[in-house]
């Protein structure tokens, strides 16, 4: 009997059309930015274990449906150090003048450099890509995810995340990336978290902000 092969849905959330990403291997699955409706989310995974919900970074449009997905599945939630205090706000009024759900809950692993999240045969490493937020991280894929990034608001096709809020910085998401053009594979496909998927193959080509 053939191997079941790893399966990548997406679901459109939030007003901003929020790019939430659920990436299933062996049964389990883990969560990248649940930012609005968790309760809908979870209803669409009850076929699977949700093992780790993940935020790229901490704006309510990102992490506003955490806290009914982890309360639906039971999953943990992991986020970077520096951006669980913004994603503990996601449902106050933010300074562009919105809200998104609920506050996400504290985290109950805060992620770092090199860490690994683990779902089924697939890994994901923490790339820290600060400059859109002080907590910015790429999930980087290895094993049967190998070929796939999670990029969240740090890139975007020809672009990169804004930088004029609260926390962001120009120079800092230059340096990301950089380092992403240095370090992550040209075939690797990159996961947005507004809009559609690229690759870094056509992002080293075609997008000013990696030279």
């Amino acid at each position: 009997m053939a191997e079941k092969r790893d399966e990548l849905r997406q679901f459109t959330v939030t007003p901003l059309q929020t790019n939430c990403y659920a990436y299933v291997s062996a049964g389990e699955c883990l969560v990248v930015d649940p930012g609005g409706s968790g309760a809908a989310v979870a209803e669409h995974l009850d076929d699977v274990r949700v093992t780790c919900v993940a935020a790229t970074h901490g704006h309510g449009d990102h992490v506003g449906g955490v806290a009914a997905l982890c309360h639906a599945t039971g999953a943990p939630f992991a986020i970077h150090a520096a951006d669980a205090e913004l994603a503990r706000h996601a449902g106050e009024m933010s300074e562009v003048g919105r809200s998104y759900d609920e506050n996400a809950p504290a985290a109950d692993r805060l992620l770092a450099e090199g860490d690994v999240i683990k779902v089924g045969t697939a890994t994901f490493t923490v790339m820290e890509t600060p400059g859109h937020t002080p907590g910015g991280i790429v999930l980087v894929g290895g094993g049967s995810a190998e070929g796939l990034a999670f990029v969240g608001d740090t890139l975007f096709p020809g672009s990169h995340g804004r930088t004029d809020l609260t926390g962001g910085d120009e120079r800092t998401i230059l340096a990301s990336l950089r380092r992403m053009a240095a370090e992550i594979a040209p075939e690797t496909m990159l996961l947005c978290g507004h809009g559609p998927a690229t690759s870094m193959a056509v992002e080293l080509a075609r997008n000013p902000f990696l030279r």
